[in-house]
């Protein structure tokens, strides 16, 4: 495995980034990316200025991961989106490899944190259908995950839980925000 650039004009790693957004969030979070032009549209808009994307590509350069970073605050803090794994590989290193790498470029442009929002929009997490108000950080101070909610992934990689907004996705489906210290 190879992480290197997702480059516009790109047209064949674009569209199997695309295909992963879809294939990689159907399972638990199915409105994500609807259908392939959604998916694609991520994809042309993850070009913008002051962003990084970055693929890990096989031997015959088919993508198994993508990640991304846009930069915010002055580039100071940069937020990563989307990260998404081909089901199949994932367990295997990747995601934690991608998370690295855009680390590491996020430092090396003197960036300090990298932020991210985790959705909680299944009852992964014992924060979602429940009222978080008034009493948010009594919640998030005691939160669990009921099965696999990504918070714990990024947990592993060094991230903390800094904040929550509630109802983001609706009522009692917050986003759990997350950021770690990359530079300084």
């Amino acid at each position: 495995m190879n992480i290197v650039d997702l480059t516009q004009g790109d047209e064949e790693t674009a569209y199997q980034a695309a295909v992963l957004l879809v294939e990689g969030f159907k399972a638990h979070w199915p409105n994500a990316w609807l259908d392939m032009e959604a998916a694609q549209e991520e994809v042309r808009e993850s070009f913008g200025p002051d962003r990084i994307n970055r693929i890990a590509v096989d031997s015959q350069r088919k993508v198994l991961g993508w990640i991304g970073g846009t930069s915010e605050y002055q580039g100071n803090a940069w937020e990563l989106h989307p990260l998404v794994v081909h089901p199949a590989h994932q367990g295997l290193g990747i995601g934690r490899a991608l998370v690295a790498d855009l680390e590491s470029l996020v430092a090396d442009r003197g960036g300090v944190t990298v932020f991210l929002g985790t959705d909680d929009e299944d009852n992964m997490t014992t924060l979602s259908n429940i009222d978080l108000y008034p009493n948010v950080w009594e919640y998030i101070a005691g939160i669990e995950s009921r099965g696999g909610h990504p918070y714990e992934f990024y947990q592993k990689l060094g991230y903390y839980i800094v904040g929550v907004i509630p109802d983001a996705n609706g009522l009692g489906k917050p986003d759990i925000i997350m950021a770690k210290r990359v530079g300084g």
